[in-house]
């Protein structure tokens, strides 16, 4: 599925650009509010992630124009005003979703996996997870492993709780950042690493469970089988 990231913060644009390519998007990225239209008749995306501002320019005065288009994409409007008012009107104009800033990485793609399905389906939040001899209680924050309590910080938890939960999925460096830190900074930083060595220490009482690294993807955790003599 194509995206069109329409931006004009590049930090956010590229970040956005990344990790929606990371979970398998073409993402083509836009930052000139007055290109736009002319972009997706040339481009054809079938979502566009739309900026509400650029500088002065308000992005709603083209949903007009973008959804008379043939073919007109889904849009996903991102805002940092958080008005009743302004939402009504952002989807008065044509939007048919909207997020607010700051927002995590995880609901925005949820919302484009719900747009492109045309559906919205928000699952609900889990609060037990078991992933092999790892047993996390969301409720107390307390992890154990073969039955002995893990001694974690807050970060860690929340990195361990977001790995069990997407257990023998790749999670890029992006998405962690988003969920973990409530970040969208330049993944460049090296915290990720830093902290993915940490839990893989607290881990070590268990040879089944690994949290891998699959270069220039992300990270992954994972149960591994004792094999078969």
């Amino acid at each position: 599925m194509k995206i069109l990231i329409a931006d004009d913060e590049a930090p956010l644009l590229r970040f956005l650009s990344r990790g929606l390519s990371a979970e398998g998007f073409e993402c083509v990225e836009e930052s000139a509010l007055h290109n736009l239209v002319t972009r997706i008749r040339h481009e054809s995306p079938s979502i566009i992630v739309l900026d509400r501002m650029f500088g002065d320019e308000d992005s709603v005065e083209l949903l007009p124009a973008i959804k008379s288009l043939p073919n007109a994409p889904m849009v996903l409007l991102l805002t940092a005003v958080d008005e009743v008012r302004e939402r009504v009107n952002g989807l008065k104009q044509g939007a048919d979703d909207y997020l607010c800033k700051p927002f995590d990485f995880d609901e925005l793609l949820a919302r484009i996996t719900a747009l492109g399905r045309r559906v919205t389906n928000v699952p609900a939040a889990n609060e037990g997870l078991s992933v092999g001899p790892l047993f996390i209680d969301d409720e107390s924050r307390i992890a154990t492993l073969n039955d002995v309590e893990i001694s974690l910080t807050k970060l860690e938890y929340d990195m361990l709780y977001y790995f069990a939960e997407n257990a023998e999925k790749v999670l890029s460096r992006e998405r962690i950042l988003s969920r973990v830190w409530r970040s969208h900074a330049d993944p460049l930083t090296n915290v990720v690493d830093v902290y993915i060595s940490r839990l893989r220490q607290k881990l070590q009482a268990s040879n089944s469970i690994v949290i891998e690294t699959l270069r220039g993807n992300g990270y992954r955790l994972t149960i591994k089988h004792a094999a078969k003599e």
